[in-house]
C-alpha cells in the first residue's frame, strides 16, 4: 500500500519535537512492512528537496502559508495513494477536499491556549477561532489521537468519529531503582523542546523560588528549541548559572541516566496529548 503522512514538519527539522518522533515511529514501521511511505512537509534552511529517512521518502517544499499549494502540486504528479494522514497542527493541510482519497486525520493536541503562547492578541484568537472552526469543518472526517482529553475537545467542536491509538513507549522498564535518598542538592531535571508552550521559564523561576526558601537546588534541561537563547539569560539575570545547566538534545542512553540520577521530573508545558514523563 501507498502512504502520505501531512505534517507541516519532518524529523531533520530543527524545531522538530515530540509529535516529529512519534510519527517518525509509526511510518518507519509501515515502511519496514514493505509499504511505500511519503512524509510532505515544509521547506527549511539548507534541506534537500527530498530525502529517505528510516525507509521513508520525506519531501519538502514550501513554507508556512505555502506548503499546502507545493504539496498540491506534487501530489498531482504521483501514482494513487491508499491513505494520507492529514496532521493537525494547528492548520491542517485540508487534504479532504483534494486529496481523492481515503484521508485520516491525526492531531496529539487540541492546541487552545496554546495560540496564546505563540502569538500576541488580536492573532492569538484569530488562530484559538479558526482552530475551532477548522475542526467543525472537519466533523465528518475521521481523527486518530491518543487521549482521552483530546477526543472530548475534538467531540464538542463537532467531530463524529474520534478513535484513540495509544502511543507506543520504546523504554525498557527498570528491573530495580536504586536508592535515591534526598540528598543537597535537591535534583531536577526537565525533558522538552524549548517552546514558548513548553514554559520552562516555570522551572527556572522554580529553582530560584527554592534558593529563596534555603533549598540548595540543581536543575538539568534536556532538549533544544528556538527559546534556548532566551531561557539562559534568564537563568543569568536570577544570578542562576550555575544552577541551571542547558544539555541539549541527548542520546536515549544519556537521557535516561539523567533521568535516573534526579529526584524529580519537572513538566510545565501548557497542555500536551500526552504525558509519558
Amino acid at each position: 500500500m501507498r502512504f502520505l503522512m501531512l505534517n507541516w514538519r519532518d524529523p531533520r527539522n530543527p524545531l522538530a519535537g515530540g509529535a516529529e518522533r512519534v510519527t517518525l515511529a509509526y511510518l518507519s514501521a509501515l515502511a519496514s512492512r514493505g509499504h511505500q511511505v511519503y512524509w510532505f512537509a515544509n521547506s527549511f534552511a539548507d534541506a534537500p528537496q527530498q530525502e529517505l529517512i528510516d525507509g521513508i521518502t520525506v519531501v519538502r517544499g514550501g513554507s508556512m502559508g505555502t506548503s499546502i499549494l507545493h504539496a498540491r502540486r506534487w501530489y498531482r504528479s504521483q501514482a494513487p495513494f491508499d491513505l494520507v494522514i492529514d496532521q493537525h497542527h494547528g492548520i491542517p493541510w485540508f487534504a479532504p477536499w483534494w486529496a481523492r482519497t481515503r484521508v485520516i486525520s491525526f492531531i496529539h493536541e487540541v492546541l487552545g491556549p496554546i495560540w496564546n503562547s505563540f502569538y500576541p492578541w488580536p492573532l492569538s484568537v484569530i488562530g484559538r477561532y479558526q482552530e475551532a472552526l477548522t475542526q467543525w469543518f472537519y466533523r465528518n472526517v475521521p481523527f486518530w489521537t491518543a487521549c482521552e482529553s483530546t477526543e472530548t475537545a475534538l467531540r464538542q467542536r463537532g467531530v463524529r468519529d474520534v478513535t484513540i491509538i495509544r502511543y507506543g513507549v520504546e523504554t525498557n522498564a527498570l528491573p530495580i531503582l536504586d536508592p535515591k535518598p534526598f540528598t543537597v542538592p535537591l535534583r531536577l531535571v526537565v525533558v522538552s523542546r524549548l517552546a514558548p508552550n513548553k514554559r520552562i521559564d516555570h522551572a527556572i523561576h522554580t529553582v530560584a523560588e527554592l534558593g529563596r526558601r534555603g533549598v540548595e537546588t540543581q536543575l538539568e534541561i534536556i532538549g533544544g528549541g528556538e527559546c534556548r537563547a532566551a531561557l539562559e539569560a534568564q537563568s543569568t539575570l536570577l544570578s542562576l548559572k550555575s544552577h541551571v545547566t542547558f544539555l541539549g538534545p541527548l542520546s536515549e542512553s544519556e537521557k535516561d541516566s539523567h533521568l535516573r540520577q534526579a529526584h524529580f521530573i519537572l513538566h510545565t508545558s501548557q497542555r500536551e496529548g500526552w504525558g509519558l514523563n
